[in-house]
């Protein structure tokens, strides 16, 4: 695809994932790139290195004339907006997370209304059966089913959610025509993330000195972690190569187990705790393994990781240590690990 005839908008823009893509899209040339975002969660500082390069509208996109102000003149949609956070988040607020059906929807039909040529949807790994996550199996995008019965069975209401959103494009794909993906994200993490998912948090611990080391959970349950820069990758292709509404995984195949990680981190800054780690096994921590099938992302789009897991954990320590203050960190963690 040729970017540089492309308006394109952002809808949660100023967000970790969304402030990395806006930047890679200007990158590859984007003729304009429309940011949307209500702040709750995205912060503008996230766009600072692009601000003079990019349009910003601020507003609530359940809202539909914000909706329809933001798609309007758009080529392009990427639908990465959501109520969300990690799993203490969305463990706790379950109702702010059913919300997204409301707003995925409104999204999509004033794009369909500004006749944006395609929408990517940024979905995720949530969408898939809990039932088979107890033992590591990579999960195949065709592990979902619309047409079959007991086909779905989503991970909470976030799960739930974005399965509803991926089904709402689909049905605009078939009666509008629109050209449209969705992205199933597993886990991403890098710098701009926040202490409520995985990784950040237990370099927040480690940043503080927390002894005993906290881990929720036994330690042993697993995610396909994949890096910021691959996830960004891998929207920006699923746009380009899939038109039909199909959804499409974007994330690692390697099983990467909580204690795996922590070890990592306690190796990259150079410490342990001197009381050793404890687990907190009555704290949310969802299915027991998760990664993905890449099988159909390198068939149809050529997508694969190229960020390892070490690599990655690396910059994100740097730009953690870089860019936070222990003390502060120190004062707000509890609140830092449910909140978005």
């Amino acid at each position: 695809m040729n970017w540089s005839d492309k308006k394109v908008l952002v809808t949660g823009g100023a967000s970790f994932i969304g402030s990395h893509l806006v930047e890679r899209l200007l990158q590859k040339g984007a003729a304009n790139v429309r940011v949307a975002d209500n702040l709750s969660s995205g912060k503008l500082e996230n766009l600072l290195a692009v601000q003079s390069d990019i349009d910003f509208l601020k507003g609530d996109l359940r809202d539909t004339s914000a909706a329809q102000n933001a798609t309007r003149g758009c080529d392009v949609v990427f639908h990465l907006a959501a109520d969300h956070g990690g799993r203490g988040y969305i463990s706790s607020h379950p109702a702010n997370c059913a919300g997204n059906m409301a707003l995925d929807n409104t999204v999509v039909r004033t794009a369909v209304d500004n006749n944006a040529e395609r929408i990517l949807f940024a979905s995720s790994a949530c969408v898939y059966p809990t039932d088979i996550q107890t033992g590591k199996v990579l999960l195949r995008e065709d592990m979902v089913s619309f047409d079959e019965r007991g086909g779905a069975f989503a991970d909470e209401e976030y799960g739930w959610a974005k399965l509803m959103g991926e089904l709402s494009l689909r049905a605009y794909h078939r009666q509008y025509g629109v050209k449209a993906a969705s992205a199933r994200i597993s886990t991403a993490y890098g710098p701009r993330e926040n202490e409520s998912h995985a990784i950040v948090a237990l370099i927040a611990k480690a940043f503080i000195k927390q002894s005993p080391f906290e881990i929720w959970g036994d330690g042993e349950q697993t995610r396909g972690f994949t890096y910021v820069d691959d996830v960004v990758e891998g929207l920006i292709l699923a746009c380009e190569h899939i038109d039909d509404g199909a959804a499409i995984n974007v994330g690692t195949d390697e099983f990467i187990s909580l204690n795996r990680v922590a070890d990592e981190i306690f190796n990259l800054m150079n410490w342990r705790p001197p009381s050793g780690v404890k687990h907190l096994t009555d704290k949310p921590v969802g299915v027991v393994h998760r990664a993905l099938d890449q099988s159909f992302a390198r068939k149809t789009t050529s997508w694969k990781p190229q960020i390892s897991f070490s690599a990655g954990a690396r910059r994100t320590v740097e730009w953690y240590l870089a860019n936070n203050h222990p003390e502060d960190v120190a004062a707000r963690i509890g609140h830092l690990l449910m909140e978005r």
